[in-house]
């Protein structure tokens, strides 16, 4: 009896699929496989299906499914283990004065109230909104906010006076 030859497969997912689990079918040698997903896969990690691989000989077991997760890069988030990463552009007069902006999150958005005299480049976190940790239900990373202020442009003659006035007092 000998065991059947184990099968290596690999499976492309974007950051939100891996974001949530999830169930999925694919295809290996003409037999459709059912698999669920957990939350918070990572690019690279390999899971093992007992018994999915090719069958056995002389009535020995099946080989093993390995299956290696390919996670896309994201656009709006970097990942860095459980974290993610994000930038948001806030006005020059929101940096300076304070107010409320609408940060993305992969489960939808945020409030986010920015301290007046916020400096470009300054990062908040926050917590509990990064990845979810893979097979911890209810636990996740935190998400990293970084401000990019936007200066304006094309000033009025009154703005320009008004920048004057602040620049000389």
């Amino acid at each position: 009896k000998f065991k059947g030859q184990d099968i290596s497969a690999e499976l492309n997912l974007n950051l939100r699929d891996a974001y949530k689990t999830h169930q999925q079918t694919f295809e290996i040698n003409g037999k459709k496989i059912r698999i669920t997903i957990p939350a918070g896969v990572y690019d690279g990690q390999q899971i093992k299906l007992k018994g999915h691989g090719n069958p056995g000989f002389n009535g020995g077991p099946n080989g093993d499914l390995f299956i290696t997760f390919n996670i896309s890069k994201n656009l709006d988030f970097e990942r860095i283990g459980d974290d993610l990463k994000s930038k948001i552009t806030i006005d020059l007069y929101t940096a300076m004065l304070g107010g409320n902006v609408e940060v993305k999150t992969l489960d939808g958005t945020v409030n986010l109230k920015v301290k007046p005299e916020t400096q470009n480049g300054t990062t908040v976190r926050l917590k509990g909104k990064g990845f979810p940790k893979y097979k911890k239900d209810g636990e996740f990373g935190d998400l990293f906010v970084t401000y990019e202020v936007e200066l304006p442009k094309n000033l009025t003659e009154k703005q320009k006076e008004l920048f004057e006035k602040l620049k000389n007092s």
